[in-house]
């Protein structure tokens, strides 16, 4: 997980916070803060975070298009340009 990432995630939840609403330990979070963060996992911090951190900016190696993972009609800032994800990019 990037810098960038980890702060607005960080900003919104402790590590113990958010290990209690993904289901798993502290420690797994902690790991995750520190190396890529599991696909499995993705959509559901997404989530959690009101789509403010995108599935695109977790991981874009299975994410690569800055509106894949996102629900349609979702708006999202990535890489200074303004992506929306709607019915004809989904």
């Amino acid at each position: 997980m990037n810098d960038h990432v980890k702060k607005r995630v960080a900003g919104k939840f402790s590590q113990r916070e958010l290990a209690m609403l993904m289901s798993t330990k502290q420690q797994s979070v902690s790991r995750w803060f520190n190396s890529k963060f599991p696909a499995s996992r993705v959509l559901h911090l997404c989530q959690l975070m009101q789509w403010e951190v995108t599935p695109h900016e977790l991981r874009p190696d299975i994410y690569p298009n800055p509106t894949d993972g996102l629900p349609c009609g979702n708006k999202c800032m990535s890489n200074e340009s303004l992506a929306v994800n709607n019915d004809i990019h989904s």
